[in-house]
């Protein structure tokens, strides 16, 4: 069994698939919280601080995800779904933190149908979960954006870099890369020395970089001192499409 909070069809917004046609199915729960993100939001009238996706992250939004018990009712309205669409578009599975589902057999069983189908996945993951590549092979077949968290998010070191699971990824999985969400007053402090030090663990994979931002208004704040550290370091510039053209994470 998974939590689902969302799924829809669009275009990925960020990373190395920019601009790819892409469903997205994104899961409920998520092992970190990032408050220094600083997206706002109101849960019964407290206050709070969160990634972007808070809704898919804080449990108290859990009364609203849709529980997945049975992985063929899925696979039917996925199939539903991509004879709407007319084609087998990209699959963005996204969070939350969806890798802490990777174990579930419910879950398992969608991703290993996708793979069957011959269609690509990409995870987007905060890469602190260790997955048995052997025990669960489909893995293998994906892609894996590894969303690694920096100090800007307000987690701790040892929470957000787990070595071991990130080696399997560069070990095992299909095709892996890095994405880094950061700020303008990160690049003037510790961004390079942070990236460098996992790029000694990941040296194969390359690098993007994108703007803090839950709105158009936080990326404007930030995109263009991102922009000129991907100049100075010879890192991908990654902009993130769905808030330039939405301005908002949920659904889109």
């Amino acid at each position: 069994m998974f939590y689902l909070t969302e799924q829809f069809f669009s275009i990925q917004g960020e990373g190395k698939y920019a601009g790819v046609p892409s469903y997205f199915l994104r899961t409920g729960g998520c092992n970190l919280n990032c408050p220094g993100f600083g997206a706002e939001y109101e849960v019964d009238g407290e206050i709070r601080l969160g990634c972007d996706t808070y809704f898919a992250v804080d449990s108290s939004y859990a009364k609203a995800w849709i529980k997945v018990d049975n992985s063929d009712v899925l696979i039917s309205t996925l199939k539903k779904e991509f004879n709407t669409i007319g084609y087998n578009p990209h699959i963005v599975i996204t969070g939350g933190e969806p890798l802490m589902y990777h174990s579930d057999m419910v879950f398992y069983d969608v991703v290993k149908w996708l793979i069957d189908e011959g269609i690509e996945i990409t995870f987007e993951t905060n890469g602190t979960i260790e997955i048995d590549f052997e025990k669960y092979p489909a893995y293998k077949s994906c892609i894996f954006a590894l969303s690694l968290k920096l100090a800007n998010s307000g987690e701790p070191a040892q929470k957000r870099i787990v070595t071991q699971a990130l080696e399997n990824v560069q070990t095992y999985a299909k095709e892996a890369f890095l994405k880094f969400t950061i700020d303008a007053q990160l690049v003037e402090s510790t961004a390079r020395d942070e990236i460098q030090d996992i790029q000694d663990i990941l040296p194969e994979l390359d690098v993007y970089c994108m703007p803090v931002g839950e709105s158009r208004d936080t990326i404007w704040k930030n995109d263009k001192a991102v922009f000129e550290f991907c100049m100075k370091h010879n890192f991908c510039y990654s902009d993130r499409l769905h808030i330039r053209v939405f301005d908002t994470t949920q659904g889109v």
